[in-house]
């Protein structure tokens, strides 16, 4: 155990107040002070510096079952996030490492120390261990690769594209021999990046018009592959334009995230009989057994620059909500991070 008398004695938390019902809202929330609690043992006390914000967040603010447990009202939120350790009763974690864990929306958190995972600051910066090397890194090539059968020759179609796990999929796709990756994204700029930056074939503004036209345009041959964020019309827009033993991937569904009522669902399903077609949803969760292998991938790819990433950057816990609210709305090229 560190000497910890020149931390601070309070750290501040985001709660959930009550569960949203539709938009998020300010009042859903409360920003809050509380007293740093040191470690017992076999724990340690984490000094956050990068926090972690991501659309399946949304679903932990409401009550309904799902794949994780909801937020508790009254009680801190959690999130990725990355830190140094201050103060370490645990061994093998000593004061001054930097971890990973899932205590976010607060600017420290005391926990046990089996659920830290070391990571070497000195081998990429710290924040991409929360987006390009994290979970969302890990859910782009796990979607990719295992759920949805990627192999060489394929057509990808990738929505959310410009997203932290969008913007990884069509690059590991080319990368990996596809014959043409497509992305749809929410503005000209990002369009832009995908085909400049990113490498993509082509790529269209979601908002310009017809999802469906716009795919047909660019993917004129077809798809093999398509990798779903977004769900709604780009779901509906992908049936129509897959090609025979097509694979769809359902990584997330932002479109409908936010809904009061059920959204309804595509009407060309029967098109999958056709193209004997096949929908597959996936959580990364079950796909952690690929860690070591795509560090081993992956990892060369972002030091040498072949596969490139974007941040968006916000600083401040007190803006962690507005940040989360972001990337609902799509504010954010690449992974959206909270530097504190």
């Amino acid at each position: 155990m560190s000497d910890t008398s020149a931390l601070p004695a309070t750290s501040r938390e985001w709660r959930l107040l009550s569960r949203p019902v539709g938009w998020p809202k300010s009042e859903d929330f409360a920003l809050v002070e509380a007293e740093i609690r040191q470690p017992a043992a076999g724990e340690v006390l984490v000094r956050n510096k990068f926090l972690s914000v991501d659309p399946y967040m949304r679903g932990r603010m409401s009550a309904a079952k799902s794949y994780v447990a909801p937020f508790e009202l009254g009680k801190a939120m959690q999130g990725g996030a990355v830190g140094e350790v201050v103060a370490s009763a645990a061994d093998g974690i000593a004061v001054g490492d930097h971890v990973l864990h899932f205590g976010g929306w607060r600017e420290y958190a005391t926990f046990d120390a089996k659920q830290a995972v070391k990571v070497d600051p000195d081998a990429a910066p710290l924040s991409t261990y929360l987006g390009v090397l994290g979970m969302t890194g890990l859910t782009a090539y796990a979607g990719l690769l295992r759920t949805a059968s990627f192999k060489e020759g394929d057509s990808v179609f990738v929505s959310g594209a410009a997203g932290a796990v969008g913007s990884q999929v069509g690059q590991i796709a080319k990368l990996k021999g596809a014959s043409r990756v497509i992305g749809s994204a929410g503005s000209d700029d990002k369009v832009k990046l995908l085909v400049e930056e990113y490498g993509f074939d082509a790529a269209f503004n979601y908002k310009n018009g017809s999802v469906a036209e716009q795919l047909r345009e660019a993917a004129p041959d077809g798809v093999d592959v398509y990798f779903d964020n977004v769900g709604g019309d780009h779901l509906e827009a992908a049936i129509g334009q897959l090609n025979r033993d097509g694979r769809i991937a359902v990584c997330g569904m932002i479109s409908v995230y936010n809904n009061t009522e059920p959204a309804p669902g595509p009407k060309n399903l029967a098109r999958l009989i056709q193209t004997r077609g096949r929908i597959q949803g996936f959580l990364v969760g079950d796909h952690y057994d690929l860690q070591s292998q795509f560090v081993q991938e992956v990892g060369p790819w972002v030091a040498s620059g072949a596969l490139k990433y974007r941040e968006t950057v916000v600083e401040g816990i007190e803006n962690n909500l507005e940040a989360f609210l972001g990337v609902l709305r799509g504010d954010n090229t690449g992974k959206m991070i909270v530097k504190l």
